[in-house]
């Protein structure tokens, strides 16, 4: 669980994360011990992996489609690694690999309730997109996942407004709105370039 903590918000295979256990902790674990210890945290609901998205676009980029790890809250990861809020404080880095855990469990449930999935987007040409809201009807959302700040706000929408420009919309609608998704500010508001940005405690049904 520590090393899934570790490895959480990647798209890294089984055996990634039994190297890892090689070489941070005392026991290792075959590849086959990793996949079956996965699998047996699936079941229970203590973690989730978000599938890959797979979009037409208008070039033809290869897309990867590894699941991202993610821990079905964030709190489990933190446990498992032994850390508290002032360790978060000065590890801005492992902050940021939480909050986009909350963020994507919240997602999650306001997406079920409109009967959508969650996925992520990567290819090989290094475009990203941290999470897709993707409805039954074919509607869909692409967010940016951002800590806060001007700076990470600012290539959280630059990020999206590429994404939006490989969609090939004569083969599949248009995103119905472009979001980076903050953990600071009191109130959600549209750029004038048409990116939300969103404070994750805006987040209702």
């Amino acid at each position: 669980m520590r090393s899934y903590a570790r490895n959480q918000g990647g798209q890294v295979p089984n055996t990634v994360i039994a190297q890892d256990i090689a070489a941070n902790d005392e026991f290792p674990m075959s590849e086959e011990t990793v996949a079956s210890y996965i699998n047996a945290l699936r079941k229970i609901f203590v973690v989730e992996d978000m599938p890959a998205w797979n979009p037409n676009l208008r070039s033809k980029t290869a897309i990867r489609s590894s699941d991202t790890r993610y821990y079905i809250d964030p709190s489990i990861a933190a446990a498992a690694l032994g850390i508290g809020p002032n360790d978060l404080v000065n590890d801005l880095k492992t902050f940021g690999f939480l909050f986009e855990t909350l963020c994507v469990r919240d997602l999650r449930v306001y997406a079920d309730a409109l009967n959508g999935e969650v996925y992520h987007y990567r290819d090989k040409d290094g475009q990203e997109c941290d999470a897709v809201i993707h409805l039954r009807n074919g509607e869909y959302g692409l967010i940016e996942i951002k800590l806060g700040g001007d700076k990470l706000i600012e290539e959280g929408a630059e990020s999206l407004k590429s994404m939006q420009a490989k969609i090939d919309t004569d083969k599949m609608k248009a995103p119905s709105f472009l979001m980076v998704l903050t953990g600071t500010g009191d109130y959600a508001y549209r750029r004038r370039d048409g990116v939300y940005v969103i404070p994750i405690g805006c987040l209702k049904n």
